[in-house]
């Protein structure tokens, strides 16, 4: 028999290595973010603390993460490769990045990033028994009779002999400290709820891939250059 797995969601995970000294200045200023909370009672006792909600959605921005993104723009050029896409024919911007900080059973809810491309989420602070990231399936391919693959009461009545990658509503990608992961924006993830969380914390972003040349091309962003504002 042979099977032919098609359409896969494509994820790079690597690591990052940096100085202590560099982590530990990285580390005191989130701490010093979460203490200037712009918009304290947005935050839902239950869910995590998020910069980008906070005021402080522009980490790409301050100095002392300067090394940290300038890996970063190099895995995303290496992502780029793996999807067979000429980093050559376009500009990366990074749009928006913040800390996310995780205590107890603080979590985040499934969502994804419709504003841009490609979003990355880099682990400053993980413990192992720390909630990992969550990818939720959207389209279900598979599923040949429709919600089976979702229905809590199958799963508890066994129907499915084993989940795997072929027919899971939602995988758990397991990630350490010193861990960076990318993906498209557009993928629904969230964290995993229930799992006690010890001070947690991560550096999301947002990628925006835009054209050096749009002649004849009718796809993709066209150059910043080219645009007038209303």
């Amino acid at each position: 028999m042979k099977i032919i797995n098609l359409f896969p969601l494509s994820i790079i995970q690597e690591k990052i290595l940096l100085e202590e000294n560099i982590k530990t200045e990285m580390h005191n200023e989130i701490e010093s973010m979460v203490l200037n909370s712009k918009n304290k009672e947005y935050k839902n006792k239950d869910h995590s603390w998020t910069g980008d909600t906070q005021g402080f959605e522009y980490l790409h921005k301050n100095e002392k993460f300067k090394d940290l993104f300038l890996h970063i723009k190099k895995i995303a050029i290496k992502y780029l490769d793996h999807l067979k896409i000429d980093e050559n024919f376009v500009d990366l911007y990074i749009t928006r990045s913040w800390a996310t900080v995780s205590n107890g059973k603080e979590n985040i809810l499934p969502h994804n990033h419709l504003q841009s491309h490609i979003s990355f989420a880099y682990y400053l602070k993980k413990g192992p028994d720390d909630a990992n990231i969550v990818f939720n399936g959207e389209h279900f391919q598979n599923e040949v009779i429709p919600g089976i693959f979702r229905s809590p009461t199958i799963k508890v009545k066994g129907l499915i002999k084993e989940f795997n990658f072929l027919n899971a509503p939602s995988i758990d990608l397991n990630t350490r400290e010193d861990d960076i992961v990318m993906f498209p924006s557009k993928a629904m993830h969230r964290t995993q709820a229930n799992k006690i969380n010890d001070g947690r914390i991560s550096i999301s972003g947002d990628i925006v891939c835009v054209l050096k040349d749009s002649s004849l091309l009718e796809h993709v962003m066209p150059p910043l250059e080219n645009w007038d504002k209303l």
